[in-house]
């Protein structure tokens, strides 16, 4: 019998990824080190036991962080130059594997193939921007006050850096982090996402190879697989001065007040309930394009997808049929059938989240436009297909105030100016990525302006889902404020230091201070 696995490659791409398959098409486990109790993998795809991987226990985690340890000790004292070639080989050895890791990323995660593809793209961006960055990490000089001096600012590695990381981008989230902590000269201890334990594998592989290629501390990379008991051990740490975090906020609240309690450092990335405003002034086919893919895309599971399209009154009603024609031609199915435009749900959990969500709105008034459901029969045998929603709604719901991790997407009509927008955009708790779709530069200036957005990304007639590597990504509010990726996220991997140097044969005080001996 023809599996989807082994149709679309999925054993030799685990292989070429070195994950062995201990009874080699059972798919009952894989070889392992760890000593902890064992975690399975299933496939949201077909519902099928990819691989059972044992998760680290105590006395791994020791391991590791010791391992941690003394590979900081060697790595600091590397020029940030040669760090960054050790990131570039691993983008070449990314760009050798796209094709096995976006499969890999496809099927345990549920992700479409280009998507699986795109992502691990993504990780090969993140690597060639470090890689210059390495030689751009800037300090700063200033003039003294005092005659015979001279101050300047300086970035020194941290140490290690704890990265706890979502099933809903298994791979990329984590090379965001590592390729800037690396060229920073710190060291990496990754917790994956408990529901892709295999991505997180795969990914350590690629770079152990590298690692070992270059005659360096294996510790420089170090993967403890385990569930939230494991992300306990990182964030109560002592040794681990950063911890970067991406989930929901529930989980950010309780990583954030762990690592404040002993004053270390978070790096927080977490609920999105995002907002595109559309004006009447917009361009419609540009409106369904992006408001369709930011709401089905990943099934409705990434940090950015649009939850909310908020619509002007003058052309609510066109928007709508518009959008209801659209979601016609969806196409819902295995993802890596190229031919599909969505794909499962993460787990059962996650339909059952998606289903309540859909109650919820009706129950406080809403109107469901698109109907929704579970998808059952053949090719939907995992239960995690479900079809993608479309509900009337007031912002003031409280389900349209939480993030529903699912494709629901509530429509909202406006009256009047642009601001009345901007303010129900603003009406919720999360601050992740915001958008609107016009042609009237004075409404997309305000948008962008102070009285705007409050969001971390606010775009201009692109949806709110497709973050660039070059830009920092985060939000505000209740998405935790962090910053990963691009522009100056380099600089929370790295402790800042002021100097003072004295060039003279006198020691003048600050502030004209007089103290002679």
């Amino acid at each position: 019998m023809t599996t989807i696995a082994s149709q679309f490659g999925i054993n030799e791409a685990l292989e070429k990824l070195g994950i062995k398959l201990v009874n080699e098409g059972t798919s009952t486990g894989i070889e392992s080190f760890s000593t902890g109790p064992v975690l399975d993998s299933f496939s949201p795809v077909d519902g099928k036991l990819i691989a059972s991987v044992k998760t680290s226990s105590l006395e791994d985690y020791e391991k590791v962080m010791r391992s941690a340890t003394e590979a900081f000790k060697t790595f600091k004292l590397i020029p940030a130059p040669q760090r960054g070639e050790i990131v570039r080989q691993f983008g070449e050895k990314l760009r050798q594997n796209k094709e096995a890791l976006g499969k890999l990323v496809s099927y345990e995660m549920g992700k479409s193939l280009q998507e699986g593809y795109g992502e691990v793209q993504e990780m090969i961006d993140i690597c060639d921007f470090a890689v210059g960055l390495s030689r751009q990490l800037h300090g700063l000089t200033m003039h003294s006050e005092r005659p015979g001096h001279r101050m300047y600012e300086q970035y020194h590695p941290l140490g290690i850096v704890g990265i706890i990381s979502a099933f809903n981008f298994p791979v990329a989230v984590w090379s965001w982090n590592t390729a800037l902590a690396w060229i920073s000269g710190d060291v990496c201890v990754w917790k994956p996402s408990e529901k892709t334990p295999l991505c997180g594998i795969a990914c350590q592989n690629i770079i152990a190879q590298v690692i070992k290629e270059n005659n360096l501390p294996e510790g420089i990379s170090c993967l403890i697989n385990g569930d939230y008991t494991i992300g306990e051990l990182l964030t109560k740490d002592t040794r681990i001065p950063l911890i970067s975090a991406t989930g929901s906020t529930r989980m950010g609240k309780i990583v954030a007040q762990a690592v404040a309690g002993r004053l270390g450092k978070s790096l927080l990335e977490l609920g999105g309930n995002n907002a595109i405003i559309v004006t009447p002034d917009a361009d419609i086919k540009m409106t369904v394009i992006g408001a369709v893919f930011g709401a089905v895309g990943t099934a409705g599971q990434r940090c950015t997808s649009t939850r909310r399209l908020i619509i002007h009154e003058s052309i609510y009603d066109k928007v709508k049929d518009a959008l209801v024609t659209a979601y016609k031609q969806l196409r819902i199915g295995n993802p890596l059938d190229e031919n599909n435009h969505v794909g499962p749900l993460i787990d059962i959990h996650a339909v059952e989240m998606y289903a309540t969500a859909l109650n919820r709105v009706v129950a406080e008034g809403g109107k469901v436009l698109v109907e929704g459901g579970v998808l059952s029969g053949e090719g939907y045998e995992s239960g995690c297909y479900v079809k993608p929603a479309i509900a009337e709604a007031e912002n003031s719901f409280a389900i349209v105030q939480h993030e529903t991790f699912a494709p629901v997407l509530y429509l909202i009509k406006y009256s009047g100016e642009v601001d009345n927008a901007i303010e129900i955009q603003n009406g919720v708790a999360q601050g992740l990525s915001s958008a609107i779709m016009t042609n009237n530069l004075r409404e997309a200036e305000r948008f962008l302006s102070v009285v705007g957005s409050d969001c971390g990304i606010a775009n201009v007639n692109i949806g709110t889902s497709g973050a660039e590597i070059g830009g920092a990504f985060g939000g505000e509010k209740e998405t935790g404020g962090g910053r990963e990726s691009g522009s100056d996220a380099w600089k929370i991997y790295m402790r800042r230091q002021t100097n003072t140097i004295n060039y003279t044969t006198n020691l003048p005080l600050a502030q004209g201070i007089k103290f002679d001996l």
